[in-house]
Formats: C-alpha cells, structure tokens, sequence
C-alpha cells in the first residue's frame, strides 16, 4: 500500500502545464513542422536523445515534424579519419569528388540513420531521406564572391526545386523524415548544399507552419557580443535592416528564416539547442524560446 500524500503542488504544476498547450496542440495539431538539426545537439548524445524524444512526443500528440541536418564536424572527423585533409573557403567547405561521397556516407547513414534509430526507440517512426529520394530537392553549383572575383567551391550548391512528394509520403505514414543535405544538379553532380537554406527550402514546398532551426547560441544577437542585445521577436524588415551587421556564422540561419517568411511559412525561430527539449519549450509554452521571426 502507498501512503497518500497532501503535498500536491508538483501535481498541480504538471497539469497546469498540459493544460498551457492546450492552445498550442489545437493550433498546431495536423500541421507540418519543418526543424533544422545541428549544433551541439548533433554531438552530446544526451541532446540527441531529448531531440529525438521530442520528435516522437510531437508526432504523437498529432503534429508533423520534418528533420533537416547537416553535419559539419562529422565530416571532418571523418575526412581526418581517412587522411583527408578539410579545405575552407570563403567560410564554406570545399568539395571535391572524393569529399563529396564522404559527405553523403556521412550524413545519410551515419547521422540520419542514428537519428532515426533513436526516433524509432521512442516509440514513433522514422524515415531515412536525402535530396537525391525522389527528385525531392535539385540544385545548382555555388560560386563565393570576393573582392577578387569568384571563388570556386568546388561539388557545392544551393536548392533550386523542391519535390515534397516523398516528405509527404512518409508523413502519411505517420512517419518521421529525417532528410540530409546532399541534391543533384541537373547534369548529375552531386552536390554539398547548406542545411539551412535547404531547410527553408523544404519548408516553404511542404507549406510548414513553421521553421525552427537549432543553434548552438541562445538566439539572435542585434549587437554581438553584447550579451545584453538578445532580441526575442523581430520582424523581417527588421531582420533585413539587421543582416549586414550579422555575425558570419548567424547568417545562413537568418537569411533561411526570411526566405521561409518570404515563401509563406507563418513563423520562423532560432533556438538554442544546447537546452534539452527546446523544441517542445518553444511550441507548448506562452515564453518561448529563442528569436521568433514574424512577418
């Protein structure tokens, strides 16, 4: 026999909790969510297991969410691994024909697939995916500028076309995609392209109702590294008076966040994923986390 307690205050606290996302289940239920995966939570295995327990909750409680990763330091730990030495330029990841089957090996069957087993441990499934399924992304050789001229990147690209079908499909299924940034031009090349921009990309083709892209950072800076200048709602003619003054690395994420926006995704959010269940803490609660972006 269990002896019964009076000190209900933890009870109560629980159930005034479900009873906030209430609001939030009846606006998101049956929608898409589209969620850029990186930074530290690709690498601590503990984030890892809260990312993907949040994914199973979500889909669950009767939303859609769509993974997108990359995997940066995975690669080069890899390239290391076969004696290959990393090149950067301009910031971006030169890429070459034996770099390009790396990042492919890397992010569709070593991350993507772990991800997914981790999914799928939780109890929800999960689907395997790259932008070579099914004509699901089609992209085009990247050039960088400089004060030089063009800077060759080598197999490096941006979206051009989106074809959800596959997402979607999977989604049927009650499904899980977990879907890696590699995509074909139209002359066969494949291609490394950003996380980021392929993520909006996904997103403004499946009509998500919203982006969230994970960061290692508690979210937008207006002044870094003025700690002080966290900005927790912008609008986007603020983010884009805002952009050149951005740190190099924040700028993809942005820039992704007001193409989602200009592609007619309702919302658009930086997040920190070095907190465990960021994800939920964003949708479920009044506070929020991170920026959000607004129209």
């Amino acid at each position: 026999m269990i002896p019964a307690s009076n000190d209900n205050s933890l009870a109560r606290l629980k159930a005034e909790t479900l009873v906030e996302s209430l609001d939030w289940l009846q606006q998101f239920h049956g929608r898409i969510v589209v969620i850029k995966f990186g930074g530290n939570a690709m690498v601590d295995e503990q984030l890892q297991e809260a990312f993907a327990q949040d994914m199973a909750y979500l889909r669950y409680v009767g939303i859609k969410p769509v993974v997108v990763h990359g995997g940066g330091p995975q690669i080069t730990a890899r390239l290391a691994e076969l004696g290959i030495q990393s090149e950067f330029r301009a910031g971006m990841r030169y890429t070459d024909e034996q770099t390009i089957e790396v990042v492919r090996d890397v992010l569709r069957n070593r991350i993507g697939s772990k991800l997914a087993e981790l999914i799928q441990g939780f109890g929800a499934g999960a689907k395997v995916l790259s932008g070579e399924d099914d004509n699901l992304f089609k992209a085009v050789r990247l050039k960088a500028q400089s004060a030089e001229g063009e800077i060759d990147l080598g197999l490096v690209g941006e979206v051009r076309s989106v074809n959800p079908r596959v997402v979607l499909e999977s989604l049927e299924r009650g499904e899980v995609p977990v879907v890696s940034t590699v995509a074909p031009s139209n002359q066969g090349e494949l291609l490394n392209v950003n996380a980021d921009l392929a993520a909006a990309s996904l997103a403004i083709a499946l009509g998500a109702e919203k982006l969230m892209i994970l960061t290692d950072v508690p979210g937008l800076y207006a002044d870094w590294p003025n700690r002080e200048s966290l900005v927790s709602e912008i609008t986007t003619t603020e983010l884009r008076e805002l952009m050149p003054k951005l740190e190099s690395g924040m700028i993809p994420k942005m820039q992704a966040c007001l193409n989602a926006m200009d592609g007619g995704v309702r919302k658009a959010h930086i997040i920190d994923g070095r907190e465990p269940h960021s994800i939920l803490l964003e949708i479920f609660t009044a506070s929020g986390v991170g920026t959000q972006v607004i129209a």
